[in-house]
Formats: structure tokens, C-alpha cells, sequence
């Protein structure tokens, strides 16, 4: 981003439409087009940041409008889809590539719910990335599996040396490492080791929270109220919005130290501070801040505190108190930029491991991305977070099942609402692996089969409305052909991919086939 003034490494998530919803610009440009707008212009406009987060419903945006998260997802997929594809054709002599022509990696932090997967998987389809009959163009990378895939090639000197003494992330077999992946949104947490060959296994469920960096900014935010009291900063947030922007945006670049800091005034928040009383006033009733001839000093103590909330919620402990032999903990993610969180790392637990962080840790997601996406093996297996199942309908029996359950068909009475077990929560699942299931028709003159996906925290419950158990997708196959009444079989293939799992349901008789994909890998 070096072309507007700014050296990092990832463009920020920001998007602006213009008062009619038309898209205009996203990540800096949008950041900048935005700053640069005065009064009733920025408030006509909708501008979105940080919305990785908001992925349901309506995104309410900095002028207090709303739009559709599926369609400001959408257009920012949409801009970094035909962004890329320029950027391709003006390094190949101009060749014409279409979406198609590539693999894309959307990578989404590891703890999201699963329909938090395919409600990207749905923006990015509506964004042109993939077409129907092209899904498997589209691989859904989990970030903490993809900064690891990187980290695990970086020499000594790839890493920052605060508190350590030039170590690598060793990946002989047998390593064992935490991969934290502090973003801007979530802390992501995931266990890793190395196997023959280099391949990771997952060892831990992923785990983790939405207290990233995001966090810090709001605490910083809070501040500026707290100090400019009386609704003097809620005045100025409403009437000067795309300043706010500028002012929040130079904290994230200072949040970095682990210092005192000191942040110009903007000349709009001085007048109406001033308007109320002497700005020095202001700071006489806060601790850790202080007027400097028109600049706000914040103390390195204070700056601290804006950190609590976000550091007390990462949670190692539980997983170093396990049966495992942990080296390592990789810090990655542009949070993890922060002085202030590497220490705390550190102090909390370099006596058990040694902790590491590579240079510019933005970037280890994305490049890890792109070795997943040409290399998908190279995570072997991953610990299921849920116990997975169908339902099915064998016969009642009196002492087994509830009465309510039985039903009568041709073929006798059967049971309702069986759950039969697929995979259980923390079985080691393998990448590329696929496990095969035979059922029957529970009726002579059936013409279909459905199958009714379901998933549960718990180990295997007996029926399918039992408590904590959920509906997650179905798959109808025909089966046209009843000539051999209920001797037919019909087989369920469940294929397990990179975070996703593909059902497939096929008539023997016919070869009629019906498939859906399920995303299986991560709990909420």
C-alpha cells in the first residue's frame, strides 16, 4: 500500500458506498476518500470498517445508516477478486484470465461457526469468485493452520529476537506448538504437531474469543469520551465522523510502543471542547492523560490498561496444564505487531515454552494461505469439534425407544428421530479421507432417500431432538427404480476436506447421485 503512503502489509477492511449504496472504494482508498470528506458530505455516504466481525443481519455504518452484511461482504470479495485479476493481466502481457482460471483461499479465523463458513462461501459466490459447478475453486483455509504452514519454513532470522535467543520454529516430527493468531476481531487459538513428511495434526480443538485488537481501539475510544465529557465527543463523532477515522487510525500505528504516547488534537474537537470550557479542564478529572500544547498525552500506564480486557482473555493455561509436550507458542497477526501483547506473552508463560513472533506477522496468514491452497496436505488431520450424524429409522423396539417415536409403515413399525454417529467431537480426521455408509429404503415402493445432517457437542445422543443437538443441512437422492422393493441399497460417501465435509448420496440401483457440503472444523 506504499502508493498512498502506507507501508503494511495488509489493506485494512474498510468499504464506501456512495448515498444511493453504489460501491466506490475499499481499504485505503476508502480509509482515505473517507478522511477527506467534510461534514454533510461524509455523513451522505456509508463508510464500513472492521466489519469482518458483523456477518449477520444489517452493518450499521459510520454515518449511523445500515446495509446488508451479505452484500458489503460481497462487494469488498467482489473488489478483491477483479483487483487481483488486473493486477494479474498487467504482469502477463496483458492475457485475459477469468475468476475461473485460479484457486482462490478465503481464509476465516478457526473459531467461527460453521455458518459463519458459509455465509463467506455464499458472499463469494455472489461476488463472481465461483460459479456453479466451480465450488471446488474456492478453498476455505482456516488462519492460524495457514500462518503455521508458514512459520514452519522461516529461518532463525525471520523472527523477531525480543526474549529469545534466535530460535526457529523447529519442525522436526514429534514438535509440538500453539499457534495464536491475534487479528484485529479474534484471538485464534490452535495445537499443532509436526509429522513424518512435515504435515501438522491438530491436537486441541480450536478455541479462542472476539477480543482482538478491535478491542484496544474501543478501550482507547472509550477514553476520548470519558475525557471529553459533557457530550462534547459525542458531538464530534456525529459531526466530524471521517476525523474520528484519522484519529483512530494513528492509534493503531502507536498502540505498537510500549510507551507514552501523544495524539494531535483535531482543530474541530479543540473548538468544541473550548466551546464548553478551558480544554485543560478536560483532563483534570481523568488519571493517565494530559493536555501538551495541543496534543492529548496518554501514559504508557494508561495505554496498558486499554489492553487488559483483550489479554486476560487468552487462555493458555488449560492447554500447557494438558498431556502434551508444547515448545513453542507462535504469535502471528497484525495484533500481534503489539510490544505491549508480545511482552505479556512472554512474562506469562516463557517458562514453559519459548514464545515466537515473525517479522511483519500480517503476512504470515496470507503466504500461509497460498501454500495451503497449492498444498492442502499439509495439514493431515484435524480434531473434529463436534459429533456429527444423520438421522435414521430402524425398527421400534418397545424396550429401547420412546412410544411417541414409532411409527407405522408398510414395512412394519419403525422409529423416528434416531441419531446414528458419523464422526465424534475429537476424533483425529484426516484430510482427503472419506468413510462409506450403506443404508436401506424403510418402504418397498420409496422413491427417494433423504438424509438429515445433524451436529452436538455431546458424544453420541440417541435421538435427534435431544438437547444440544442442530440441524446443520440435507441431501435428497431419488431412487426411481423400485423394482427390488427395500432390497436396495443406497450409499452415503462422507468426503472430509480441507474445512469442509461433502455428503454424497448414491442410488446403487440407478447411479443417481445428490451431494452437499458441510462445513465441519470449528465450534463457535
Amino acid at each position: 500500500m506504499m502508493e498512498i503512503g502506507k507501508e503494511t502489509p495488509k489493506t485494512p477492511t474498510c468499504i464506501l458506498f456512495d448515498e444511493h449504496g453504489e460501491f466506490m472504494k475499499f481499504g485505503y482508498e476508502a480509509q482515505m476518500a473517507y478522511v477527506e470528506m467534510r461534514g454533510e458530505n461524509a455523513r451522505k455516504h456509508l463508510y464500513f470498517e472492521c466489519f469482518k466481525m458483523s456477518l449477520y443481519g444489517t452493518i450499521k455504518a459510520a454515518n449511523g445508516k445500515s446495509m446488508k452484511a451479505l452484500k458489503v461482504f460481497t462487494e469488498a470479495l467482489r473488489y478483491l477478486k477483479e483487483d487481483a485479476l488486473e493486477t494479474i493481466a498487467a504482469n502477463t502481457a496483458g492475457r485475459k484470465f477469468s475468476a475461473s482460471d485460479f484457486t482462490w483461499v478465503l481464509t476465516v479465523p478457526a473459531i467461527w461457526h460453521p455458518s459463519a463458513k458459509q455465509f463467506m462461501r455464499e458472499a463469494a459466490t455472489q461476488a463472481g469468485i465461483v460459479t456453479k459447478g466451480t465450488e471446488n475453486k474456492l478453498v476455505i483455509a482456516l488462519e492460524p493452520e495457514a500462518a503455521s504452514v508458514w512459520c514452519k519454513k522461516l529461518p532463525a532470522e525471520g523472527f523477531i529476537t525480543q526474549n529469545h535467543g534466535g530460535d526457529s520454529l523447529e519442525h522436526s516430527p514429534g514438535t509440538q506448538y500453539i499457534v495464536v493468531d491475534c487479528g484485529g476481531g479474534t484471538i485464534d487459538i490452535t495445537v499443532h504437531e509436526v509429522l513424518d513428511g512435515g504435515a501438522l495434526k491438530e491436537l486441541h480443538k480450536a478455541s479462542g474469543n472476539d477480543l482482538g485488537g478491535q478491542t484496544v481501539d474501543k478501550k482507547f475510544k472509550e477514553f476520548l469520551r470519558e475525557i471529553f465529557c459533557h457530550g462534547v465527543w459525542d458531538e464530534y463523532e456525529s459531526n466530524y465522523p471521517s476525523e474520528v477515522q484519522r484519529m483512530m487510525y494513528e492509534f493503531t500505528v502507536l498502540k505498537q510502543e510500549d510507551e507514552d504516547v501523544q495524539i494531535i488534537c483535531p482543530f474541530n474537537l479543540g473548538s468544541l471542547a473550548q466551546r464548553r470550557q478551558e480544554i485543560e479542564k478536560f483532563f483534570e478529572t481523568v488519571q493517565g492523560a494530559s493536555w501538551n500544547d495541543g496534543s492529548i498525552k496518554i501514559s504508557k500506564q494508561k495505554m496498558r490498561s486499554f489492553f487488559d480486557e483483550s489479554l486476560n482473555g487468552i487462555s493458555l493455561r488449560e492447554i500447557l496444564n494438558k498431556d502434551l509436550s508444547v515448545e513453542f507458542i507462535l504469535l502471528v497477526g497484525g495484533y500481534a505487531e503489539s510490544k505491549i501483547l508480545r511482552q505479556h506473552i512472554i512474562s506469562q508463560f516463557s517458562d514453559q515454552c519459548k514464545v515466537l513472533c515473525p517479522f511483519r506477522p500480517q503476512e504470515a496468514i496470507v503466504k500461509g494461505a497460498v501454500m495451503f491452497g497449492r498444498n492442502p496436505e499439509v495439514v493431515a488431520s484435524r480434531k473434529s469439534a463436534f459429533t456429527y450424524g444423520t438421522e435414521i429409522n430402524p425398527w421400534f423396539e418397545e424396550s429401547r425407544h420412546k412410544a411417541e417415536k414409532k411409527f407405522r409403515c408398510t414395512s412394519g413399525e419403525r422409529c423416528l428421530d434416531i441419531f446414528k454417529q458419523l464422526v465424534e467431537i475429537d476424533e483425529d480426521v484426516g484430510w482427503d479421507e472419506s468413510r462409506e455408509y450403506i443404508f436401506r429404503p424403510v418402504e418397498a415402493y420409496q422413491r427417494s432417500m433423504m438424509f438429515t445432517f445433524f451436529q452436538t457437542e455431546r458424544k453420541n445422543p440417541f435421538y435427534v431432538d435431544d438437547w444440544g443437538v442442530e440441524e446443520i443441512g440435507l441431501v435428497t437422492v431419488e431412487m426411481p427404480n423400485t423394482t427390488r422393493g427395500m432390497d436396495r441399497q443406497v450409499k452415503l460417501e462422507i468426503k472430509f476436506g480441507f474445512t469442509e465435509m461433502t455428503a454424497t448420496a448414491t442410488d446403487m440401483e440407478t447411479r443417481s447421485t445428490a451431494s452437499v457440503k458441510l462445513n465441519f472444523m470449528t465450534k463457535s
